[in-house]
Order: C-alpha cells, then structure tokens, then sequence
C-alpha cells in the first residue's frame, strides 16, 4: 500500500478578527494547519464567561473554529449566533457558551475545544496560547499601566511595552511541538499589541517561534489602530515585534502595494485609523523579504485582507502550486 506523503505543517499564530479571515482560506489547500489562539481577551461574553467560570475566554477560539470548521452554514451561523435579549443572556454568543458548557462537562479547556473541533468538523488544530487565562497589561510611555485587553486601546496614551501575568504562564506541550515541526511559521494579520503579542510573551511559545527552523512571515495590517499603532509604518510594527521578542525572528513580510480608496479611507476617520505605510526600503534593510502584493479586500464598506489571494501567497512560500486548492 502506498503512503500517501504528509502535508506541509502551517502554524497559525494570532487572535481577533484578522485569524479567521486568513484560515478560511488557507483551509482549502493541502496543508495541515495548527492554529494557536489568544486568551488574553477579556471583553464583551467572553469577559463575563471568563470571570464568571473562571475559565480562559472563548470568543477568538469560537471564530478560529467557525472559520476552519467544515459544516452546513446553519450549523455554523447557529454556533456563531449572539443572543440579543433583555436578560442576562444578552450579548452572549452560543459558540462561547457550548465551550464554556463542555469545559464544565469535561473539566477542561483545552479539552473542551478538541471536542468542539470534532462536532465542527474542524481543518486543522485549533489551540488556546495556554491554557488558563491570562492578563494583559501595558506600561504606556508616561509610566502609567493599564491592565485588561479590552481597556488598552481606550487609554488615550501611547504604548511603550505590553507584558502579561500571572507570573507564571506554562504554553501547551502541543503548541510547542507543533512550533517545532512547522513547516511555516505565519503571525498576524491581527491587532499588534492585544492579538499578537500575547501569544508570543507567553513564557516558552515566544522562544520556541524565535528558536524555529521553519520561515517565518509576518502579515502586516492594512489599517493603523487609534490606541495601539496610530501613526505606525510597516516596519514600526516589525520593531515592536523584536523589542518585545528580544530576537528578530521575522524572515518575510507581506504587505499590500494597492492604495485605499478615498471614501474608506474616510470612514474609518472617525476612529482614528489610516492605512498603514508600507515602507519596504526599511523593512529590506532590517533583513527581510518582502512580498508587495495587492492583498486588499472590500466588503460592506470594511477593510480585509483578500483571505484567497492571501492563503494562496502563504501556500506559494511551502513551494505549493497556486492552482492546487482543495475541492471543498
């Protein structure tokens, strides 16, 4: 009997709205994805769930697992359904209170989400950045600290450096193995400072991606964000990546060459959010590759990465043919 060769490893690193975006697409080729997931956040459901069960939060889980999930789309719009109601359950999504259901069940997590990836049909692992919940806090560069992911980017003031507590974070043994056998390393597309970063400070997963043998390329944000990178070029987000790192550790950035339109450009004025400068002379000279491409996406008015002509840039650094997308 034949064995069939195994897929080219992809490790996925980030959190929020960005993760998801890119995953749709990249679970249509060859490729065996493991993505590691945020649990800093503490908004919003999640922020109540996490208080009030003391577990880690589960809403970038629930998207990362809607978006690599292989299921009737009502399955899917019913897992990612958010309650609105004049009691308690207000502002709840279902996804986030199966898994808080199954953590109690199971006793467990991380367990919990191997068990929502089986019911979803999941591509792919989906893994929390530990597996406890973590605090994220930002020393500004007046001195002040602000504790809480979701407060962070309402200070009003600048940041100098993020770092998480407790004391002591121990990283998943999976997610270090899967570091370790990456084919590719991606990071990002992700709001730098409360996506990103508190994965990669985790005690252990952050040394792991630096010490990797596997490429490593970070996907830059098309937009600033007011509170985090206001005023911040392409290169900006790279060096804070490194001073929090302590290594540079990036190989390839891909960024977008395709100017925004005017009138969007002019909606997200009010909060406070530009196109980022995609300044490439500066990022070749920190050392990196560069992939300048128009990677830019417009739906209902918003601003997205281009989640197929993203994945298929990512597939191409495996050595992948970009015509070989799996049939879904």
């Amino acid at each position: 009997m034949i064995q069939e060769p195994s897929k080219p490893k992809i490790v996925v690193i980030g959190g929020g709205t960005g993760l998801p975006v890119l995953l749709r697409g990249l679970k249509k080729y060859p490729v065996d994805i493991t993505a590691i997931v945020t649990v800093a956040d503490d908004g919003g459901s999640s922020g109540r769930i996490r208080t009030e069960m003391e577990i880690p939060p589960p809403g970038d889980i629930r998207n990362v697992l809607a978006a690599l999930s292989d299921v009737e789309p009502l399955v899917e719009e019913m897992f990612q359904h958010r309650f609105n109601t004049t009691n308690e359950l207000s502002g709840h999504s279902l996804g986030n209170l199966i898994i808080a259901a199954l953590t109690s069940i199971t006793g467990d997590f991380v367990h919990a989400v191997q068990e929502m990836s089986r019911v979803l049909n999941v591509h792919g692992k989906v893994l929390p950045a530990a597996n406890q919940s973590v605090v994220l806090h930002a020393e500004m560069e007046d001195g002040t600290i602000v504790s809480g992911e979701s407060k962070i980017p309402f200070s009003g003031k600048k940041i100098k450096q993020v770092f998480l507590t407790p004391e002591i974070i121990t990283p998943l043994p999976e997610t270090i193995r899967a570091i370790r056998e990456a084919d590719l390393i991606v990071v990002g597309p992700g709001s730098l400072y409360t996506s990103i970063l508190p994965n990669l400070l985790v005690p252990g997963l952050g040394d792991e991606v630096c010490k990797a043998t596997a490429k490593k390329v970070y996907i830059c944000n098309l937009m600033t964000q007011a509170g985090e990178t206001l005023g911040f070029t392409a290169s900006n987000h790279i060096e804070a990546l490194y001073d929090h790192m302590d290594c540079k550790f990036i190989d390839v950035v891909l960024v977008n060459n395709e100017p925004v339109p005017v009138h969007l450009q002019n909606r997200y004025q009010a909060e406070l959010a530009q196109p980022v400068l995609f300044d490439v002379d500066r990022l070749i000279a920190l050392g990196m590759e560069v992939i300048y491409d128009q990677i830019i996406s417009y739906e209902n008015g918003l601003i997205r990465h281009d989640t197929e002509k993203v994945a298929n840039i990512i597939y191409s650094l495996l050595g992948g043919e970009s015509n070989q997308i799996a049939q879904t």
